[in-house]
């Protein structure tokens, strides 16, 4: 098995000892991504913002493989409440399209940073 770590400086950098993403032949899985500013290294403000910057900061790091949104196979979102699942699904969905990956969405007691939401996923290269 061969691993290839994946980096970008359009994504937060690892703030532990951890790759940003791993392909392992066509497969791409990223590490959970959080509303870290990659230029800045503070988190973005706000559930709203937070859930587009974690979906930005997906789209960065599957660029960097040579992927896009429309290679996600599979999703895992981690919330700090799940009242918040509805506005969370809104900004999600709007970065994807039809066939929807398959899903998972969790309350979690709490993230690094104090983040609101995260989200891993799992991507084939066509």
């Amino acid at each position: 098995m061969n691993k290839q770590p994946i980096q970008t400086n359009e994504a937060p950098g690892a703030i532990g000892p951890y790759s940003q993403a791993i392909q392992i032949g066509d497969f791409i899985y990223t590490s959970g991504q959080i509303g870290l500013d990659p230029k800045t290294g503070e988190m973005v403000e706000g559930l709203e913002t937070q859930a587009h910057r974690v979906m930005d900061n997906v789209k960065a790091v599957l660029a960097a493989a040579d992927c896009d949104m429309t290679d996600i196979v599979k999703v895992m979102i981690f919330m700090q409440n799940m009242d918040d699942f509805a506005k969370v699904n809104e900004i999600y969905a709007s970065y994807l399209e039809e066939p929807y990956p398959a899903r998972s969405a969790v309350e979690v007691a709490r993230m690094p940073k104090n983040a609101l939401v995260e989200v891993e996923v799992i991507a084939k290269k066509k």
